[in-house]
């Protein structure tokens, strides 16, 4: 009986011996958070920025509610050429509106838009800016001044591309929107654009909220009316969130000092100035369009977007210069964000 059950036994430690040892299940590769950006030293750089400031316990920690991020728009988060697109809205609105302005038919500068001369409309410099802003984004209700601009950012197109302006976004931008809010950023447009123009819709391309939006603005008035109380966009300046004025506004509408920054132009200087005058880890990149090719290269003597002192700063300081040519795979979305 003994020996049946040493031979079971012996035959049973055979059968275990023989079997195939269990694998090990291998940890899952993460997914690349930037496949848009190239693996050049902007990309190196942000990555190891965000594991430094979000690593806990580590030397350059810093604790969620401090990571601010804030980002210019035009030529930073979309593109800005041949003109800034929220004038391109405004000189559609001209074209709107001008059956109820039959004196614009001699009166400059609409007279020029009406004829689809931009260059001679503009001949009359910031005074001339001044009157078409204030006729396109005066004198109704913040309201229905969103809901214009709705309407016109899902349909209108940009002139040389054919895409519809919410696809002259940024792919890489947008990937890094997202990157630093999965690593507990707040993300915030700081620009020199209209207020009420961006926060019309920087929630559905960019996924910011318009809480999260400073920009130029004019003044409003409260109004009650028999619909309810309004507030009127009125024709007059009330702060201009561009150069000195964005680390102004940055104190003004967030009230912390950005830990990461990016623009593109000398409009943004101060604001990255501003964001490495903080102390401890900080970020501050400029975006250099160089792509001629997928978009447009320009920098010094650009009337649009001029990148001049900024860039030598950045040069000086050791700041994140992002080459748009070698250090994107992808310019545009492929599709609508």
């Amino acid at each position: 009986m003994a020996s049946r059950l040493n031979r079971a036994l012996l035959g049973l430690l055979l059968v275990v011996s023989c079997q195939r040892a269990p694998q090990v299940a291998e940890a899952p590769v993460a997914a690349d958070p930037l496949p848009s950006w190239n693996d050049t030293a902007p990309k190196r750089a942000i990555v190891d920025f965000v594991a430094r400031v979000t690593l806990e316990g580590g030397p350059d920690f810093v604790p969620v509610a401090e990571r601010i991020a804030t980002f210019d728009n035009d030529g930073t988060l979309w593109s800005e050429q041949p003109i800034y697109f929220q004038l391109a809205f405004a000189f559609d609105r001209i074209q709107a509106l001008a059956p109820q302005h039959p004196e614009w038919e001699k009166q400059e500068p609409f007279a020029s838009l009406l004829k689809g001369d931009v260059a001679g409309a503009l001949a009359g410099g910031m005074k001339a800016i001044g009157e078409i802003m204030g006729v396109t984004h005066a004198g109704i209700t913040t309201a229905e001044f969103e809901q214009t601009v709705k309407d016109w950012i899902a349909t209108a197109k940009h002139p040389t591309t054919g895409r519809l302006y919410s696809q002259m976004v940024y792919q890489p931008m947008l990937e890094l929107l997202a990157y630093l809010r999965a690593n507990g950023f707040k993300t915030f447009i700081v620009s020199g654009g209209g207020v009420e123009f961006m926060r019309a819709w920087a929630e559905g391309v960019y996924g910011i909220p318009p809480e999260q939006v400073v920009g130029s603005g004019g003044k409003l008035k409260w109004e009650m009316r028999d619909t309810g109380p309004v507030l009127v966009k009125l024709p007059e300046i009330d702060f201009v969130d561009d150069k000195e004025g964005k680390p102004v506004g940055i104190q003004k509408f967030i009230g912390r000092r950005p830990l990461f920054a990016f623009g593109n132009s000398d409009g943004d200087h101060q604001m990255l100035q501003w964001t490495a005058g903080g102390s401890g880890a900080r970020f501050m990149g400029i975006v250099h369009h160089t792509d001629a090719e997928r978009e447009w290269a320009y920098d010094r003597e650009s009337h649009i977007g001029k990148l001049d002192q900024a860039l030598d700063e950045a040069t000086a300081q050791g700041w994140t210069v992002v080459d748009m040519k070698n250090d994107w795979k992808a310019i545009f979305p492929a599709a609508s964000p």
